[in-house]
């Protein structure tokens, strides 16, 4: 999507001062918030780089389905561990309204969009994302929530605050709304 949109190299990279190079930071997310939170105070230095690229240097941040989760106060997957504190909420279980839903939440549900953003431009609700996960980011602001979808609730989709995006989808596997998203994250000077 990058060399698409003339918008400079994507490197994959879990180095400090590479990161600290960065225009755009993106952290995916696979897995449960604890490990990954770990995985992050591992590798030395690295979360104090993006932290600093991203509050002091507003580095344009996505961050990807556990990814996005790690912007909350805190997370109760499997045990209570702190995130980031960027974006103040909770991350909690799926407990879906109707006893027919499963969890993990896992395919395809159309977006409801509540705030307009630069980088949702061309993304509209009802467009198409793909979810996979059974905890959901619940932010205390609500218009830090700019979009959400419905399933068997309303399930916090898209979160945003100053220079930091974040999905519980995965835009990667969400074919034309999620490319344009990414796109348009590439392209994004907040």
């Amino acid at each position: 999507m990058a060399a698409e949109t003339d918008t400079g190299a994507v490197v994959i990279t879990s180095e400090p001062d590479i990161v600290a190079r960065a225009d755009r930071i993106v952290l995916p997310g696979d897995g449960a918030f604890a490990a990954c939170k770990r995985q992050l105070a591992e590798r030395t230095g690295l979360f104090e780089v993006i932290e600093e690229a991203v509050k002091n240097r507003a580095v344009p941040f996505l961050g990807i389905c556990v990814g996005m989760q790690m912007l909350a106060t805190l997370s109760r997957e499997y045990e209570d561990t702190d995130g980031f504190g960027w974006i103040k909420g909770e991350v909690v279980k799926i407990v879906p309204s109707e006893h027919k839903l499963k969890v993990p939440h896992m395919g395809w549900n159309d977006l409801v969009v509540e705030h307009n953003h630069p980088v949702l431009d061309g993304v509209r609700t009802g467009d198409h994302a793909y979810f996979e996960h059974s905890y959901h980011f619940v932010v205390a602001n609500p218009a830090h929530r700019i979009a959400y979808t419905d399933y068997g609730d309303d399930i916090t989709a898209i979160i945003a605050r100053d220079n930091m995006i974040g999905t519980q989808f995965h835009p990667e596997k969400s074919q034309s709304a999620g490319l344009r998203l990414i796109s348009n994250f590439l392209s994004w000077r907040p």
